[in-house]
């Protein structure tokens, strides 16, 4: 099965720091782009960093110099390292990965799999 988990929410203090994991089952992962979206109730989900799969990264603004998104394509795992968190921070952190191409058996064109999201609170 095809799948995308987080781990590594929880509840930190404003200037602390916590880094999230999303494991993917299926080698398509380590080909294609992922990335990290956040939703607070009410609102739309956001982006908060993408990685390809070679390594280039952005990021929203509200993150940069904070927050750092990284890869190992050998474990199809993804990370989202947050340091100094804020208030403002406190979400459900989703993983994402666009994919596009063949994988036993099934073709996907620029689908997107999405985890099941792990909390994130930053208290003041």
């Amino acid at each position: 099965q095809v799948q995308l988990v987080e781990f590594g929410g929880g509840l930190v203090q404003a200037g602390g720091s916590l880094r999230l994991a999303c494991a993917a089952s299926g080698s398509i992962f380590s080909t294609n782009p992922m990335a990290w979206y956040r939703q607070t109730p009410g609102k739309q989900r956001e982006l908060v960093a993408a990685i390809t799969s070679g390594g280039n990264t952005n990021y929203a603004d509200s993150v940069k110099g904070r927050f750092t998104i990284s890869r190992d394509n050998a474990k199809n795992t993804v990370y989202l390292q947050m340091n100094s968190l804020k208030p403002e921070d406190t979400a459900v952190y989703y993983c994402n990965a666009n994919v596009h191409g063949a994988y036993k058996g099934t073709y996907y064109s620029n689908y997107d799999f999405w985890g099941q999201g792990t909390q994130v609170t930053v208290s003041s």
